[in-house]
């Protein structure tokens, strides 16, 4: 093969791999801006198989972890204007995407860090804003999204309790309302009122006539 051939060969290579960029970098631009949090981490000493079993449980949480180039990251953060991503972005990179509760990814991730004594965090974006691995460390130790629901619910249940007996009060006393027409509706078909019987002449007087 001589140098034409494989400058050739390089060039076709460049052009199928850069469309492939392309959409990488697009499908982690939607990714960043669509996530309430993506928490960096640098996955050196985990095998496959042990990256296998995070991606599985942050999945069971709703969370995407994805392994991702630092350079491809670097320019979705640039297209969603987050500024300040860089440092963070040495070595190798997973990133744990979570669309609604930035909470839950965290305490996912620090507990699979104290049990497996693997893993590091590097920082992450949050809400748009990078931050550095102790305020993750930090944002963990917050109630996640469930729990805030869950105590929501929690002080609401006197009041819907409250609200059940109202309803329950209203459907009783409208089954006992249509009842009590459903029995004046027999009552009127049935017995005719004052006024009609009055009205009808007696036979005898008729034939008298």
């Amino acid at each position: 093969m001589d140098g034409t051939q494989a400058k050739e060969r390089r060039r076709t290579a460049t052009h199928v791999a850069r469309p492939a960029k392309v959409q990488e970098v697009e499908a982690l631009r939607e990714r960043l801006g669509q996530a309430a949090a993506a928490i960096l981490t640098d996955f050196r000493g985990l095998n496959v198989r042990e990256i296998a079993q995070l991606r599985s449980k942050l999945r069971e949480a709703g969370v995407e972890y994805k392994v991702v180039k630092n350079t491809l990251l670097q320019r979705a953060a640039q297209r969603v204007g987050v500024q300040g991503l860089a440092p963070l972005l040495q070595g190798p990179t997973a990133v744990a995407f979570s669309r609604t509760d930035p909470v839950g990814p965290a305490k996912l991730l620090l507990e699979y860090i104290r049990q497996m004594r693997k893993l590091e965090i590097k920082g992450g974006v949050v809400e748009g804003r990078v931050v550095t691995a102790d305020q993750i460390k930090r944002l963990a130790d917050l109630p996640s999204r469930p729990q805030l629901l869950s105590l929501a619910l929690g002080t609401m249940t006197s009041p819907l309790v409250g609200l059940v007996g109202v309803l329950t009060g209203l459907q009783r006393n409208l089954v006992y309302a249509l009842d009590q027409i459903r029995q004046q509706k027999g009552a009127t078909t049935l017995t005719p009122s004052i006024e009609s019987v009055g009205s009808v002449e007696p036979i005898e007087s008729k034939a008298s006539t």
